[in-house]
């Protein structure tokens, strides 16, 4: 119970501490995005493992509580096919299509989060949620805009971009 405890602290102080690097951490990516170090991908890759060798997202799963991923139609094919259902009938039961045109939840929290903060489609879920928070993703100063969303909502992702501001020159 102490460390579900202990993350509802953290997932409360989170948006806050977010906010106030958010500046910080805007101008340094605009300098990353502008000439990325050459290592940038290796110590991003690095400082990922290290993170998810001590975080469980069990104990968090707030990206599944407070976002939706987006849902490609390979990752509709491969879910409704889970469900033995045809791709529309997932589509109507599950998604609908955003202002960006792209498939999303009807709902959060995830309609497919347990009380245990389990997935119930974990092996076939979308392609998102398997890269999420996406730190370990090649030429990661292109996705920067979606890092500074992620801080906010990913302890995780958090402790990482500050690992990478120490240890960047």
């Amino acid at each position: 119970m102490f460390i579900f405890a202990a993350m509802d602290e953290v997932l409360k102080n989170l948006p806050k501490q977010a906010k106030d690097k958010h500046k910080e951490n805007k101008k340094l990516f605009a300098k990353l995005k502008k000439k990325p170090p050459k290592h940038l991908d290796l110590l991003m890759q690095e400082l990922h493992d290290d993170e998810f060798e001590k975080t469980d997202c069990l104990t968090c799963a707030n990206c599944c509580k407070t976002t939706g991923p987006l849902f490609t139609n390979k990752d509709v094919e491969r879910i409704s096919k889970f469900f033995k259902m045809k791709p529309q009938a997932f589509i109507d039961a599950y998604l609908r299509v955003d202002e960006e045109n792209d498939y999303v939840l009807q709902q959060v929290p995830c309609t497919f989060l347990g009380a245990d903060n389990m997935c119930s489609i974990y092996d076939v879920r979308p392609k998102a949620c398997a890269e999420f928070p996406h730190t370990d993703r090649r030429k990661f100063q292109q996705i920067a805009h979606l890092t500074l969303k992620n801080v906010a909502i990913c302890p995780a992702a958090y402790n990482i971009v500050e690992e990478m501001k120490k240890r960047l020159p």
